[in-house]
């Protein structure tokens, strides 16, 4: 045991992770930055000829923590580090922690961003700051020669080094290595770097790599496998720096757009797993290139891969049959996390290279959702945070550090444009944006790719080259939203045929009526179906987050995230105002982008994070919408706009929504209210 730190001994700060500690005159600071867990990474093992472990040192009065930091607290570069410096170059108040030594008290900044002749970063996947702690490690040792007085095996003179230097202990090696181990020894001249993989403390860690001479870099990827794309982020293992992100369409789609219609096909088709399977690798190594050629990087460097994925991508990615999350009650394979070697899912990258799945919360709320929990950290905070990712299947996780339940919804494809009569996938020439004049209910709008609006000059030679192809999903959501809000559609959804004699915009279709949004080639409207086909997918969505309050015991939230790339271009007032998500302060409403992905991020570089997921996931509750008797009625309430009711007192400070009546459906004689809730409740047994 080390003896304990002596009162008058320097008191050491390091940034940003907070640890301090009192360390004798004389420690090098990358030893008192390991003895307290914080993670600086180090290549050559003291060497100073790696440049990994390079710290600054923060200088003033720092009053908060009663230190006062100054150069002259830290010792002098000595030879190693000015040849360093002299042949490698230095920035600017940089060290080297291996060679830098406590001499006084000290307020050490770790950078972030510490890379050794790298390019410029090209995609950042986040901005925030994570702790560095991967399960890949590289270690350089010098071995003995082979010495026939001592008869031990190469192999073994390396493990033996590799205890020595860094304090490997029982370590394992890839099969596949030990038939190169004596010529990498010599082709080093018995200087080596080797790649050790410990995912958890408990187990034995395992020689993934070998390489001749020092090998200063080792890479990554974290990757999120969505039913419809497919995202990746390729990192530096080493820096945390992110060399590359790219994404690419999941190639399923052609066996089903959504998850549900995948699953029919493995049932009705012999060989359809091993075809989805076979379609989802070969996407995922594909993007591999794309991501090695932007950052110019070696697929052979990449060590370490993190999944995430909805259950059906998950076990489809894995080759597991997911006919079982096709009916009830949507039993998975397995819902723990894995680990496996990448190339036994036929992931071409380094021979050695592990592979992680994060675990699955439920049937219907899987890795994706995982990700996004860790990325978030509802269970972290006080507030009560509501976690939504808007798709095809919606997943819910709202809680806070006490509880936290999680529950899956229905919502069917209509957010991404399918079952709308103009609806498509967002892409350039889709109408994103929408707003209507209250008192002409003429609307103006914007395409993707197209800075101006409809009503400004030069709109359509700027539109030309797109043309306008259709409306996408953060639009559906505003021009229904802006319908209500006009008066055009009742809290019911009913399109007012009466309104026609006002506007030219309101138009008889049949029996019931639709709104022109744009009067060109191609036409686009929305019509009653429409309206009705969004409720009918907002209701859903609503209905499973207020069960999910209701097993909370609360009656509004504090914080509401919306995950996923949809998420991202949704109006948070938009959505409120449809009754997509519940009152809440605006302010506090905000789109995370793909925190699926960013959660996978955080599982590749700090295998901390991987204990910290599957702790929580164990804890959170799940809650299955099918069995809930509550579920039918909270469904048919979320019918109406925003909804029959609940109030929504943030909203109305800042929008003003139409006084609640009753409505019914003009130009459909007969078909009133009654009528209207029988087949909202039909519906609701449907998805029920």
């Amino acid at each position: 045991m080390n003896p304990p730190p002596n009162i008058t001994d320097p008191l050491v700060l390091f940034m940003p992770s907070g640890k301090r500690g009192r360390f004798p005159r004389g420690t090098p600071i990358l030893d008192a930055a390991r003895s307290l867990g914080v993670y600086v990474e180090s290549v050559c093992g003291g060497r100073a000829t790696c440049g990994r472990c390079q710290i600054e040192v923060q200088q003033g009065n720092f009053a908060k923590h009663k230190i006062v930091s100054s150069l002259e607290h830290i010792s002098p570069k000595g030879a190693k580090e000015e040849r360093y410096e002299r042949v490698r170059g230095l920035p600017e108040g940089r060290r080297l922690s291996c060679s830098a030594t406590v001499e006084g008290d000290l307020v050490v900044d770790v950078p972030q961003d510490t890379v050794i002749n790298a390019q410029v970063v090209r995609k950042a996947a986040t901005d925030r700051v994570i702790e560095r702690n991967a399960a890949v490690q590289l270690c350089y040792v010098e071995v003995d020669e082979p010495d026939m007085h001592k008869p031990l095996g190469d192999l073994d003179r390396l493990k033996a080094m590799l205890e020595k230097d860094w304090g490997w202990k029982d370590l394992l090696i890839a099969p596949h290595l030990i038939p190169q181990v004596q010529s990498i020894l010599r082709k080093g001249n018995w200087g080596v770097t080797a790649a050790i993989h410990r995912d958890m403390d408990t187990s034995r860690p395992f020689i993934i790599g070998l390489f001749p001479g020092l090998k200063n870099e080792a890479y990554g990827i974290a990757c999120d496998i969505g039913s419809t794309t497919i995202a990746m982020h390729l990192v530096s293992l080493l820096s945390g720096r992110i060399a590359a992100s790219s994404g690419t369409s999941n190639p399923q789609i052609r066996f089903g757009e959504d998850l549900m219609s995948r699953v029919s096909y493995v049932m009705m088709n012999p060989d359809g797993r091993e075809a989805m399977t076979k379609a989802v690798r070969e996407a995922v190594n594909t993007l591999i290139g794309k991501v090695c050629a932007e950052g110019d990087v070696n697929r052979e460097d990449i060590f370490d891969c993190v999944f995430v994925a909805n259950p059906i991508m998950h076990h489809l990615f894995l080759g597991i049959d997911p006919t079982e999350l096709g009916q009830a009650p949507f039993a998975l394979a397995v819902s723990g996390s894995l680990q496996y070697w990448a190339h036994e899912v036929d992931i071409a990258v380094n021979r050695g290279a592990r592979l992680y799945m994060l675990p699955c919360i439920a049937g219907h709320v899987g890795a994706d959702a995982a990700g996004a929990t860790l990325s978030e950290g509802p269970y972290r905070q006080d507030k009560m945070m509501l976690l939504v990712d808007v798709g095809t299947n919606a997943e819910i996780v709202l809680g806070n550090s006490t509880r936290v339940v999680a529950a899956s919804s229905p919502t069917g494809p209509a957010f991404e444009g399918a079952e709308i009569s103009s609806g498509q996938r967002a892409a350039p020439g889709a109408i994103e944006r929408v707003r209507i004049d209250p008192e002409t209910l003429e609307p103006k709008f914007r395409v993707i790719g197209v800075d101006k609006w409809s009503d400004e000059e030069g709109f359509e030679a700027a539109a030309a080259a797109t043309g306008v192809t259709g409306i996408c999903g953060s639009a559906i959501i505003e021009v229904v939203a802006e319908m209500y809000l006009t008066g055009i559609i009742s809290e019911d959804g009913v399109v007012d045929g009466a309104l026609a004699e006002r506007s030219p915009r309101i138009i008889q279709n049949g029996r019931t009526f639709s709104y022109l949004l744009r009067d060109g080639e191609p036409r686009i409207t929305v019509t009653q179906n429409d309206v009705r086909a969004i409720q009918l997918a907002k209701a859903a969505l609503y209905a499973g987050v207020k069960l999910l309050m209701e097993k909370q015991g609360i009656d509004h939230v504090d914080i509401i995230r919306f995950a996923g790339a949809f998420g991202s271009f949704i109006d948070p007032k938009y959505a409120m105002v449809l009754g997509l998500i519940p009152d809440c302060d605006l302010s506090e409403v905000k789109a995370v982008g793909n925190a699926a992905g960013t959660g996978a991020l955080m599982a590749l570089l700090n295998r901390n994070h991987r204990r910290e997921i599957e702790t929580e996931v164990a804890r959170i509750e799940k809650i299955e919408t099918a069995l809930e008797p509550n579920f039918q009625q909270l469904f048919v309430n979320a019918m109406a706009l925003p909804n029959k009711v609940d109030p929504f007192p943030k909203l109305t400070e800042q929008v003003k929504l139409p006084l609640r009546k009753a409505a019914t459906e003009t130009g459909e004689p007969g078909d009133g209210a009654p009528r209207r809730r029988s087949r909202e409740e039909r519906a609701a047994r449907r998805r029920g």
